[in-house]
């Protein structure tokens, strides 16, 4: 299984569409897992021409976005149990937050968006992802996104461009 791993597309913004490498990926993906801030309805329904589609809502997201999506919710493939939130909020790093608001989920992963800034590191033993963003990579060398594959294993990586 595939599940390609984004957040913080905010188009139309700085970037005008998805990348090339993303949109091979989403092709060739089995499920979608966005952390937020899409920034319009119509980005979220590009994404969802891709496949199947699981979504959260980002600071940046118009209100038809609000009103449709959650602030946060649980996944669970091939038993492997993935929180998703944005990780927006005052105080506390973008990680704590993102740690704090599955502190009663049972969950393995946590994909949260907001910074911009590529993350993967294991915190009270989930493993925290930022996939980065495709789009906006604000003062970093390259854009990114994730990859998570379940096999047997499972495993997570950036891709960076």
């Amino acid at each position: 299984m595939k599940i390609v791993i984004v957040s913080d597309t905010h188009l139309p913004g700085k970037g005008k569409e998805l990348p090339a490498i993303l949109q091979k990926d989403l092709m060739e993906s089995d499920l979608i897992i966005h952390g937020g801030d899409f920034k319009t309805l119509d980005v979220y329904k590009e994404f969802m021409e891709y496949g199947e589609l699981i979504g959260v809502v980002g600071n940046v997201d118009s209100p038809e976005l609000q009103s449709l999506l959650p602030k946060k919710r649980i996944v669970e493939r091939n038993g492997l149990k993935v929180g998703v939130v944005h990780g927006d909020g005052k105080e506390k790093t973008t990680e704590k937050r993102a740690l704090e608001a599955f502190e009663e989920g049972d969950v393995d992963v946590i994909i949260f968006g907001h910074s911009h800034i590529p993350f993967s590191r294991f915190m009270k033993g989930v493993l925290l992802f930022n996939p980065g963003s495709p789009t906006d990579k604000r003062k970093l060398p390259f854009y990114s996104h994730g990859v998570l594959t379940i096999e047997d294993m499972w495993k997570i990586e950036h891709k960076f461009y």
